[in-house]
């Protein structure tokens, strides 16, 4: 774990600490000690899954610009998968819809939650969506690219051809790492990765206590 870089800038409260990384490299598991340390955290991907379930508020736009691809379960992420991933235009379509509607309930989050002095946002892509811009530290999680591959086809029904379209879709781990204030390795065992995550908080609940 790297220490911070951003100097000298204003925090907010509660302070934004956002939490980002590239597909299988274990930020999910990550957010999750950061919660069981009581930090409250907003889980974007889940949000997604909100807005686009059943009776979610997005199917009617999605449906309207890629037919087909909802029913009465919600989206059909497979269905829309296969329309999306690899064409760039088709993708922007689709952040175009979902982007504002999870950015609007990331900042009712952030006001239900003023009390605590560190709110954790779990975004996937947040260096893509420029959404670093609103934190007050980056965190990136991240290990080696033979990890990233072997926990990513260990999940049901991926191929190497769909992870390799999904990686190709991503920003480059190196550049995430390059962008980031802090880097949570997660190559080694888990006790060692919430190891780094205690430290972390111990010393971000200090600095924000002075």
């Amino acid at each position: 774990m790297t220490g911070p870089r951003r100097q000298g800038r204003s925090c907010h409260r509660p302070f934004r600490l956002g939490l980002t990384g590239s597909i299988g490299m274990g930020k999910s598991a990550v957010a999750g000690m950061f919660r069981e340390l009581g930090v409250p955290v907003f889980d974007a991907d889940a949000e997604v899954h909100r807005l686009q379930g059943p009776g979610g508020a997005l199917l009617g736009a999605i449906e309207a610009r890629f037919p087909g691809t909802t029913g009465p379960q919600g989206v059909d992420r497979r269905a829309l998968g296969a329309r999306v991933i690899g064409q760039p235009a088709a993708m922007a379509a689709l952040e175009a819809i979902v982007h504002p509607a999870v950015a609007a309930a990331r900042r009712a989050f952030i006001a239900r939650h003023r009390s605590h002095g560190i709110v954790l946002l779990d975004i996937p892509l947040l260096f893509e969506t420029r959404g670093e811009r609103a934190m007050d530290m980056v965190a990136v999680v991240s290990a080696p690219a033979f990890v990233q591959r072997r926990r990513v086809l260990a999940r049901p029904g991926m191929t190497a051809a769909k992870f390799d379209r999904l990686r190709a879709s991503q920003m480059p781990d190196h550049v995430k790492r390059a962008r980031a204030d802090l880097i949570i390795g997660t190559a080694r065992p888990k006790w060692q990765t919430k190891q780094q995550v205690s430290h972390l908080l111990a010393c971000l609940r200090a600095a924000l206590a002075r």
